[in-house]
């Protein structure tokens, strides 16, 4: 009998190289249809910058009226350019724009992992579930709109950089990293450091990585008054909104409201530092020379570790976003210590191969479980999995539209959730994030209350501010109060965290 053989080799090629990418695409785009009509509040944010942006030309949630509010630069520039295509066919369309993002965050995960799986010898699976790992995350998920997809994305690419030993390209991908947040610097520091080919070429890689990032920090130093964009001040002033939580006790918070959800997102990431702690130990305690260096994708987790350390002494809040980046990457080490792990034991007597097969199994599991808590949530979410806003997204369209043909044009005070009514109002809703000069007080009453360290740095970031920027007046004020609404200029709406409530809006600041 003949033994059967692959008849075109260069297909099969082609498509173990390209699946990861599909796979990471269709599935991104699965979930995006899931969650696209529960996005937060602070998502809307980006979605209105990005939609000024596009359509005005202009750097704010609101027309006329300049902010630095924006987390991520790249997020909205990416977001704005895509929005600016959409007006090919009429109308921008934001919300399209941030699902075609989210299928090209996807694909570019599963292209990372294709690579990574390459250099490393990684078993196929373990792409797959890594890709998943993200997208699947329910902290991930519930903050669709945000810089969630992003991050994971682009520090993925600047690890396959490393690994690969692409000094210039890892410059550019280190530039895109820091665009997409300044404290990703800490992993594009650490990954560089830790790889011998970017340490010879640490000077191509600095310099493409200055080329990509540095024009759009001068041109906010300058134009807008600051490097770092307000919501650290800002964030950092809500800190209390949590008392008498913090960043660093975030995770047990959130336990107690969601702990199916809390062991599902974090579980993989305590098996990546768990699995670095081992790793450190083969290479440099045991120095088991067979065992391969994962120098790039060890200093990834390393950065994850580093980045939860610096946030809690930061003074921010445990938004819940902000654990993406630490969850993330040591989720990435876990899948890829386990694979080599298995590969390295399959050269070996079979039984071996049983604690890695556990190992990736397990981390299996916890992405099945994952998708358990989503599909949990209900297809679509009628609101995120990890939720705190006063009303759904659904709630907040319905008021921000009503409101928009009620004021006609007048300024509004922002009840102190504005994205989401910003967006669909297209009214100047004023708060903080949406007026520079209401930011400008805090910026100054931060500076004034920092330790001399924290002091001097912000005073460096803010030296070009125009402290003269007065806050704008409103016409009205919109105010948020619990149980049913009353009178003409009230709208009810329902929170799956607080419950029934309203809006009133009131004349005058």
């Amino acid at each position: 009998m003949l033994a059967v053989t692959n008849a075109n080799p260069e297909r099969t090629i082609v498509r173990d190289r390209w699946l990861p990418a599909a796979f990471g695409a269709v599935l991104a785009a699965a979930v995006f249809l899931v969650v696209r009509g529960s996005l937060t509040d602070d998502g809307y944010i980006t979605l209105a910058y990005a939609r000024n942006l596009a359509v005005h030309g202009e750097w704010g949630i609101i027309p006329g009226s300049p902010a630095n509010s924006a987390t991520s630069p790249l997020n909205v520039l990416l977001l704005a350019a895509l929005t600016l295509v959409t007006r090919v066919a009429g109308d921008p369309h934001p919300v399209v724009a941030l699902g075609v993002q989210a299928v090209l965050c996807g694909a570019a995960l599963g292209w990372a992992w294709q690579r990574i799986g390459r250099v490393l010898a990684l078993p196929a699976a373990a792409g797959l579930l890594g890709a998943a790992l993200v997208l699947l995350n329910p902290f991930v998920l519930s903050a669709i709109g945000l810089e969630v997809l992003l991050i994971p994305a682009v520090l993925l690419v600047l690890t396959v950089c490393a690994l690969e030993g692409r000094a210039a390209w890892f410059g550019v991908a280190g530039g895109l990293a820091v665009l997409t947040r300044l404290d990703l610097l800490v992993f594009v520091v650490l990954i560089a450091v830790s790889t011998p080919a970017i340490r010879r070429r640490w000077r191509p890689a600095a310099g493409f990585t200055a080329l990509t990032a540095a024009p759009w920090f001068l041109v906010s130093w300058l134009a807008f008054g600051s490097f770092v964009p307000d919501t650290l001040v800002i964030k950092q002033l809500q800190a209390g909104l949590f008392a008498p939580w913090s960043y660093s006790t975030g995770p047990m918070m959130y336990y107690l409201g969601w702990p199916v959800t809390v062991l599902v997102s974090f579980l993989p990431a305590l098996l990546g530092a768990l699995a670095l702690a081992g790793w450190a130990a083969a290479r440099f305690a045991v120095r088991w020379p067979e065992f391969p260096a994962l120098g790039p994708v060890a200093a990834l987790a390393g950065g994850g570790i580093l980045y939860y350390v610096a946030y809690s002494f930061l003074g921010v809040g445990p938004f819940h976003w902000y654990y993406v980046a630490p969850v993330t990457a040591t989720s990435t080490f876990a899948v890829a210590a386990f694979g080599v792990w298995y590969a390295q034991a399959r050269t070996r007597t079979a039984w071996r191969t049983g604690p890695p097969v556990l190992a990736l199994v397990l981390t299996g599991v916890l992405a099945l479980g994952a998708a358990a808590v989503d599909a949990a949530q209900g297809l679509p979410w009628p609101s995120p999995v990890v939720f705190g806003n006063w009303a759904s997204a659904r709630d907040y369209a319905r008021v921000g539209t009503a409101l928009g043909e009620r004021v006609r044009g007048a300024s509004v005070a922002s009840p102190g959730e504005i994205g989401t009514l910003a967006y669909f109002c297209e009214c100047a809703i004023l708060d903080e994030f949406s007026d520079r000069g209401q930011a400008v007080a805090l910026i100054e009453k931060r500076i004034a209350t920092a330790n001399p360290l924290m002091s001097l740095a912000l005073r460096v970031n803010y030296h070009w501010l125009d402290t003269s920027i007065a806050p704008r007046r409103a016409d009205y004020r919109l105010q948020y109060g619990a149980g049913p609404a009353t009178g003409p200029d009230s709208w009810p709406v329902r929170s799956a965290a607080k419950g029934d409530g309203h809006f009133t809006l009131t004349p005058g600041p």
